[in-house]
């Protein structure tokens, strides 16, 4: 038999400092900030160096004077905080579009490229182009599609006119509508090529067979194909959702998340970073943030290594 190997001293090293390495960086740039995040949440805090900052440096953080608030900022959210329930909304539209219409497109996409069509490097590349660029290139894009004067949508459709121009942007019944349709461009093209890569992984034998049997292609891609995905379908899900919720750069960049593109991701941003800086209520509102995030992760996580343990 042969000896097993023994680790030199520099092996050691190496290993630990490959294993330490991602795991500082981990709790350095994900869970260090997120616990910060929840514990800013009780306080009502401004920031360093504002008048109320100072104030509970030289008091002391108790609920005192003022600066230890509890859940208080959850209940000002909630209750007199006139775009939260918007951004909820908004978000949940979100995501309905990203379910229903964006996810269904890309697999249909990745669907008719893998039957083999003609020229379907070339579609691939059209697809996957938008995944390439930043959002907010594609905000940039988009707004000068979306332009009330010069825009290609409304000189098309001849709205382009002071007398007749339709706002696309600008309007708040309009504009959520319109970055739905830019996010989903991108979505749809990220959804196909997820959905490439599963579709390579179905074995070609189970769907000679149900052809063989009589099946027809829409039988043999619901009772074949789209079964054998459902490692890539527990992933799609769990990307729709999570980018749905951190959707941010498309309406940041279109009017800052306001006038109707209200979003959970804008209001912390605004309310951290804007000129009334609140950090303690923008934290509070990144933690409904997280924990909502949490539940489609938790979902995957049960769906890939729950499942496996009790096979």
């Amino acid at each position: 038999m042969r000896s097993a190997r023994r680790f030199s001293r520099r092996d050691i090293l190496v290993a630990a400092a490959m294993l330490a390495i991602p795991v500082l960086a981990d709790l350095a740039f994900i869970w260090g900030p997120a616990v910060v995040s929840i514990a800013l949440s009780l306080f009502k805090w401004s920031g360093i160096g504002g008048l109320h900052a100072r104030s509970c440096i030289a008091g002391g953080l108790f609920p005192d004077n003022g600066c230890f608030t509890g859940v208080q900022n959850y209940h000002e959210a909630a209750t007199n905080y006139p775009p939260f329930w918007p951004a909820v909304q908004h978000n949940l539209i979100w995501l309905g579009v990203f379910v229903f219409i964006a996810a269904p497109l890309g697999m249909f996409f990745a669907v008719l490229i893998d039957t083999g069509l003609r020229g379907n490097r070339v579609y691939q590349t059209i697809l996957f182009m938008p995944v390439m660029l930043s959002l907010a290139l594609i905000g940039i894009i988009w707004e000068f599609i979306y332009s009330p004067n010069y825009g290609l949508i409304n000189t098309v459709i001849g709205h382009n006119t002071n007398a007749n121009l339709i706002d696309w942007l600008g309007n708040p019944n309009l504009n959520l509508w319109a970055v739905l349709v830019e996010a989903s461009w991108r979505q749809a093209g990220y959804v196909m090529v997820l959905y490439l890569a599963g579709l390579k992984a179905v074995d070609a034998n189970l769907k000679e067979a149900a052809r063989i049997d009589g099946a027809n292609a829409w039988q043999v891609f619901w009772r074949v194909t789209f079964p054998s995905m459902m490692p890539m379908n527990v992933v799609v899900a769990v990307v729709t959702v999570i980018e749905s919720l951190r959707a941010f750069d498309l309406v940041y960049i279109t009017n800052k998340g306001t006038n109707g593109l209200e979003l959970l991701s804008a209001l912390i941003t605004n309310n951290i970073v804007g000129e009334t800086s609140r950090i303690g209520f923008g934290s509070a509102l990144g933690v409904v943030l997280l924990v909502i995030s949490l539940i489609p992760i938790s979902v995957f996580v049960y769906q890939m290594f729950g499942r496996r343990e009790t096979r």
